[in-house]
């Protein structure tokens, strides 16, 4: 696990960053401080891999936190509210892996720490079979894939993304970068394989079969499960019916 120290001096912020992302899932463990001399002390005293916080606080902003942290050899990641030209330019000077834009969502979150994630394994040259973040990443497909092995006939992407927390476009985007596959690619697969499980059984017509798995129109689907398997239907259930 790698340390990331949130810093803001907004409690529901600090806190709520720390509690409500999914940290250990992708091999964090997260400490949050709203008083950055605070955060500083525990810095310099226990260390830390990722220091993340907010620019405008009290006592000690956090670029001036971010100054006194350089000699740590830890990764910086700004979150501010402002898109400040003074403050991008800090952000260069100090090599800041990141900057953020309140109010920060799960999947800019998780973009931006899978990214660092990867760097820190790496470096410590850790395998990508031991990587904590992969099988957050594999969670998220057996949740999707759960979903539609349950709702194949009316599944949608926006309810997948329900399930998983992120937004439509951050789950198909991962689901392709990540884990090889798409939604549509995923949920086709499952159809198909259901419409051959049903072509083994005669008493099921083409069409019914069509219908059941969420296809309008039987044309479709045969299409579809020519592109699947190389043989439409109708072949398939002949060629099961001969080799029984």
């Amino acid at each position: 696990m790698y340390k990331v120290v949130i810093v803001d001096d907004e409690k529901t912020i600090a806190e709520g960053i720390a509690s409500l992302f999914p940290w250990n899932k992708i091999g964090f463990e997260a400490v949050s401080f709203t008083d950055p001399r605070l955060a500083l002390a525990y810095l310099k005293r226990e260390g830390g891999d990722v220091l993340l916080s907010d620019i405008e606080m009290p006592g000690i902003s956090g670029i001036e936190l971010c100054r006194e942290v350089q000699d740590l050899q830890i990764r910086i990641v700004f979150l501010s509210s402002h898109q400040n030209y003074d403050y991008f330019r800090s952000a260069i000077r100090y090599n800041v892996e990141d900057y953020l834009l309140k109010p920060v969502n799960s999947e800019d979150l998780l973009e931006c720490f899978g990214k660092i994630k990867t760097e820190l394994d790496q470096k410590n040259h850790v395998a990508e079979e031991d990587s904590t973040s992969s099988s957050y990443y594999e969670s998220i497909r057996k949740i999707v894939t759960q979903y539609l092995e349950q709702h194949y006939k009316e599944a949608r992407l926006e309810e997948a993304a329900v399930l998983t927390n992120l937004s439509p476009a951050y789950l198909s985007s991962l689901l392709k970068d990540k884990l090889g596959t798409g939604f549509s690619e995923l949920l086709t697969s499952i159809r198909m394989k259901k419409a051959a499980e049903m072509l083994t059984d005669v008493r099921y017509k083409t069409y019914d079969i069509a219908y059941y798995i969420g296809y309008d129109n039987p044309k479709s689907f045969s299409r579809a499960f020519k592109n699947y398997y190389g043989c439409t239907p109708m072949e398939y259930r002949q060629k099961g019916s001969s080799q029984g």
